[in-house]
């Protein structure tokens, strides 16, 4: 059984992609088999998994237009342990073609089909908007997953993605559900920090992972080296943090526990 998670928030600059790409990296690291989509125009996940997003031979935008299929275009991230089907800003163009193809909303959902069971885990790091690439991301998703900063303005991107996810499961995709809240870039001796964290566990319980992703140099440096954090330094606050998060997933997921179980891990 593979578990689509959708990384999502629209609004920009909260680790979106740094959660994307190191959270497929430390499952990779526990032996599951994972595959990273990017859906942001910008292919910040591409260049981050070590890809050159201007020398893709296909990416996701052909799959989405149906030009081809996404067993065809996915490259395997050797320097990070897992598959990438990339974009590039030839998904710009998605956005309008899109709104003339039959099943827009469904695009993705039905080309991740051909995988069958192949994947323990699909992430889909989704750009920061609530447009039809976050649409198809959120129809072809089971969950989820929403890193946000512990800051006012955050709290109310939060409740107008709430709304959004609430409006697509009671009309496009019925298993849709949040997966889990991420708290990232986290300083603690910022109090304003402290108290949104603590609004957050006190509205939405075990939703919010124990993980805390923290303010950390490492975070921002690998990506200019296309690798994962962990392949950056491994025993930076960063990479142990995600290495914990991809833990809380597992165990949250005991079916693909137990597949990585089954396999030697």
């Amino acid at each position: 059984m593979t578990i689509v998670f959708a990384v999502a928030n629209q609004k920009g600059g909260v680790g979106k992609t740094t959660t994307s790409v190191n959270l497929a990296a430390s499952l990779g690291l526990m032996n599951r088999e994972v595959l990273l989509i990017d859906l942001d125009p910008q292919g910040n996940a591409t260049m981050g998994s070590g890809m050159e997003k201007k020398e893709l031979p296909h990416s996701i935008y052909d799959v989405l237009i149906g030009e081809k299929s996404a067993e065809e275009s996915l490259v395997k991230a050797e320097a990070a342990g897992y598959d990438v089907l990339g974009a590039n800003s030839d998904l710009i163009g998605a956005e309008i073609e899109l709104l003339d193809l039959d099943r827009r909303e469904y695009r993705l959902k039905d080309a991740l089909l051909g995988f069958g069971g192949k994947y323990d885990f699909i992430v889909l790091d989704c750009p920061p908007a609530l447009g039809v690439l976050t649409l198809n991301g959120l129809v072809a998703s089971d969950s989820v997953i929403i890193p946000m900063q512990c800051e006012y303005y955050a709290l109310e991107g939060l409740t107008a993605l709430l709304d959004t996810i609430d409006r697509i499961s009671s009309s496009l995709n019925p298993k849709l559900k949040v997966e889990g809240l991420l708290r990232t870039m986290y300083d603690p001796r910022n109090s304003l920090s402290r108290d949104v964290s603590l609004h957050l566990i006190d509205h939405f319980g075990d939703a919010v992972y124990r993980t805390i992703v923290p303010k950390n140099v490492r975070l921002a440096e690998a990506p200019s080296y296309g690798v994962p954090v962990h392949f950056y330094d491994k025993y930076s606050r960063g990479s142990k943090a995600y290495l914990a998060l991809a833990g809380e997933v597992l165990n949250r997921h005991p079916e693909a526990a137990n597949k990585g179980g089954e396999n030697g891990d």
